[in-house]
């Protein structure tokens, strides 16, 4: 991850959060009191996040001893310490909101990961993550996904050329959309086209498409698809695909999955961080 932009997002959460002041801490807690603390979880899951907790306090205070007991992509147990902390009281109060909002949401995005990529173990297909993540966060997000054992599929609009249905509506056809394309970008770029049927499948192959997004199709027609491909392009199977389904699609022969609900939906992983407060120790 980049430090540059993770503190850039963390500044931004600790200023929503604090304001100009913390009303609470700074009207009970002396400057220099110091204390000891650990986060522990709460659940059962996959940890990541842990570098950005460490940032959040450390921007606080440069002093804070933020200790990992367990790494990023770790299993864990509720119950588990995951980090010992020690550094000043009004930092690690100041700081707890906003550090274990980013740890717990990419955990929580790491365990569901983790559990889906579970479900296909052996499989060939890949799960893959979206754009569909929150504003703003999407590093945090997609480095969650990465945690939780999956693989990330284009960061942003930038990165690289997928042709969906409006595109196609506005280029007037895949075979033109895929032509004015590859006649624009470097031949490194691989090119993505989405496809809602049979025929347009049949179509993208002609036009030479790399990658081929099958965009809410039922088992019978992904599987018909994969026969029609013959590995002449790479599929990724998208639309609706969750715990009960996601089997029977991986089982089709696609090589990709790709979740919305990785990033949109996960929820947090339960965590907390208690204070065992060092009685007299100043700074």
């Amino acid at each position: 991850m980049d430090d540059f932009r993770i503190d850039e997002i963390i500044k931004r959460a600790l200023e929503e959060d604090i304001g100009y002041r913390d009303l609470t801490t700074e009207n009970l807690i002396p400057e220099d009191h110091r204390s000891r603390g650990m986060i522990l979880a709460k659940q059962d899951g996959v940890i990541a996040g842990l570098e950005v907790a460490r940032r959040t306090f450390t921007l606080l205070d440069a002093g804070v001893s933020f200790t990992q007991l367990v790494n990023d992509g770790d299993r864990v147990k509720s119950g588990d310490r995951l980090v010992e902390l020690v550094g000043n009281t009004r930092a690690l109060l100041m700081g707890e909101r906003v550090a274990l909002n980013f740890l717990q949401r990419m955990s929580g995005i790491a365990t569901r990961t983790y559990r889906l990529k579970e479900l296909i173990r052996g499989e060939k297909a890949e799960i893959v993550d979206t754009r569909k993540t929150t504003p703003g966060l999407r590093i945090l997000e997609k480095y969650a996904v990465r945690a939780g054992g999956a693989r990330n599929h284009r960061f942003g609009l930038f990165d690289g050329v997928m042709i969906k249905d409006n595109h196609i509506r506005a280029a007037g056809g895949i075979s033109q959309a895929v032509k004015a394309v590859r006649q624009r970008i470097p031949h490194t770029i691989k090119i993505e086209v989405e496809v809602e049927d049979l025929d347009m499948l049949r179509e993208a192959l002609e036009a030479g498409a790399d990658i081929i997004l099958l965009d809410n199709m039922d088992v019978t027609t992904m599987k018909r698809a994969v026969e029609m491909t013959a590995g002449r392009a790479l599929l990724e199977a998208s639309g609706g695909i969750n715990e009960h389904n996601l089997v029977e699609v991986a089982r089709t022969g696609v090589d990709y999955i790709s979740i919305g609900a990785l990033t949109h939906s996960s929820p947090a992983l339960d965590l907390s961080l208690e204070l065992v407060t060092d009685a007299g120790c100043r700074a």
